[in-house]
């Protein structure tokens, strides 16, 4: 504003003034009138950018520290979910608030590069993911509120940093886009409280979060709370026309609520699997061996049968659960091999996705919250030389398999309950390879993760934490060559850390001889159980 009005004196003066002010004293007397002026907005103008410029470089030094602690290991800071969620919202929105400060008077150079890297940056959409991702946390691992604020998570050992006021606001929002109002109810409720405790926001104010929280409290038919809540609102500003009219309206439905039906919070979106189980399984909570089940798994040394590849140096197999039989191999790959992997992975990671085999498509889903990347058997030694050693441990024919699939897990990660084969209804299984359904599942872990992560099968009721180095193993079909529907599992949401995993399906092509065909059935076989011990 100073600028301009420094402007359009400069043009006014230049067009009225002529040539004839120095004819008249007169009319020179009046230009100390207008310097005084045109020295008092530039003094205006010099105060405004020097204030500017205080702001930039608090917010740079600032940015400065973080930066400089973040990158000293960049996946450990990003591991927890609030520096992950800030991170996006910055990156989204309080730079492009700093081009808008500075573009006034600043070299082109760093705006046109702040533009040009506009479509690097995380949008919206983006932020949108990261506070969705918090709010998936807090429901799967029942996170209180005011802990995930402060960013008091487990494993985190001081990475972590607290969510203000109005990251508070805009965990709410997400809620609120989502219909969940006892969460925006929860979030909203957080925002007040820190300002209560003195934190000042800085785009949002408390009428708006008193809003949200009120008609929240209302869509879950606690018409008492949001009554209390409109009157704080109205308190703050007394003539809000929205609160006085919900005021009224609150009053008239509790005046009359033993006659009307009260409004319902909707209900969470239907899942194909026991939602209730496979959060439990999540939080550790697994289900109770029974002593004859525990009794039947076993630690030890394998070597499959003396396989050349394995005499000298057998692996450690660990029983993980019985039916479906789930195993461990400990120290499958070394730090190296690890390393190697994520490094040939990384440039071509991009947004997994989930097939559709009705009409075979894939497509982008929120019930996979991660990037991949696919290796060639032949891309790297590293590569093959893992894929081998699959073979070793297993015993199947690995010409059949598919390529090794590498996914790292992205805030609040997730991949929701599947199963990793093709059910009866696809005459056909995976006809563009040509090698039938997939027989079975090589998991290898990449990466420690301090807080969740785990692989849970909720419909067996197994659980299988991220162990670096160590792969878990399981057969997708019964050996009739029927889909195991108990080997539904889920990768659970990473509460803290980068999880990276290598996985590399088995196909039935190939493997005739080394896992015939029994034409019995699977309880012919004895590999069901009583559903009532994993449907708790």
């Amino acid at each position: 504003m100073a600028v301009s009005c420094l402007l359009l004196i400069f043009i006014s003066f230049s067009f009225s003034a002529a040539d004839d002010f120095y004819t008249s004293i007169g009319h020179m007397t009046d230009l100390l009138h207008t310097e005084q002026e045109l020295l008092a907005l530039l003094e205006d103008y010099i105060h405004a950018e020097e204030n500017k410029l205080e702001r930039v470089k608090r917010w740079a030094e600032k940015l400065s520290n973080l930066s400089a602690f973040a990158i000293q290991d960049p996946e450990g800071f990003l591991g927890h979910p609030v520096n992950a969620f800030k991170l996006l919202k910055r990156l989204n929105r309080e730079w492009s608030e700093l081009e808008s400060l500075v573009r006034s008077n600043v070299s082109d150079g760093f705006v046109s590069n702040l533009t040009a890297r506009r479509e690097q940056l995380p949008n919206e959409g983006d932020q949108m993911g990261a506070a969705e991702a918090l709010l998936r946390l807090q429901d799967t691992y029942e996170l209180d509120t005011d802990t995930l604020a402060k960013g008091q998570l487990p494993g985190t050992c001081g990475l972590g940093s607290g969510l203000t006021v109005d990251d508070c606001f805009d965990v709410g929002l997400a809620a609120y886009r989502n219909k969940d109002y006892h969460i925006v109810e929860l979030w909203m409720s957080q925002a007040l409280r820190q300002m209560e405790e003195g934190q000042m926001p800085a785009k949002v104010d408390a009428v708006t979060i008193l809003d949200y929280q009120s008609y929240s409290l209302y869509k879950q038919g606690d018409l008492e709370r949001a009554l209390v809540s409109t009157k704080q609102l109205l308190e703050i500003e007394p003539e809000n026309e929205r609160a006085l009219k919900n005021f009224k309206f609150y009053e008239y439905k509790l005046a009359n609520k033993s006659s009307e039906e009260m409004p319902k919070t909707p209900q969470k979106r239907a899942t194909s699997y026991n939602d209730t189980l496979y959060k439990q399984l999540c939080r550790g909570e697994s289900l109770e061996l029974t002593p004859l089940r525990e009794s039947r798994l076993f630690c030890r040394y394998y070597d499959n049968r003396r396989h050349p590849n394995l005499l000298i140096s057998p692996v450690k197999e660990e029983d993980l659960w019985e039916v479906p039989r789930i195993v461990r191999y400990h120290e499958v790959a070394s730090d190296y091999d690890m390393e190697t992997i994520k490094t040939l992975a990384r440039p071509t990671l991009a947004r997994s996705k989930v097939r559709n085999n009705t009409n075979n498509t894939n497509y982008a889903s929120r019930a996979r919250i991660s990037q991949n990347s696919w290796l060639r058997n032949n891309e790297h030694s590293v590569v093959s030389k893992l894929m081998r050693r699959i073979g070793y441990i297993t015993g199947l024919e690995m010409s059949t398999a598919e390529s090794m699939q590498v996914a790292n897990y992205g805030v609040g990660g997730v991949y929701e309950p599947h199963i990793d084969f093709q059910s009866k209804e696809v005459k056909n299984p995976y006809a563009n390879l040509g090698t039938g359904n997939r027989i079975a599942t090589w998991l290898c872990y990449l990466s420690h993760v301090p807080a969740g992560g785990a692989t849970v099968f909720p419909r067996a009721g197994a659980v299988s934490w991220p162990i670096k180095g160590s792969a878990v193993f399981w057969y997708n079909l019964h050996s009739n060559g029927e889909g195991d529907h108990y080997t539904q599992h889920a990768a659970c949401p990473v509460l803290v850390g980068s999880k990276w995993v290598a996985n590399t399906w088995l196909h039935e092509k190939g493997q005739e001889f080394k896992r015939p065909c029994d034409l019995r059935t699977p309880t012919e076989l004895g590999l069901t159980f009583d559903s009532a011990e994993v449907d708790g």
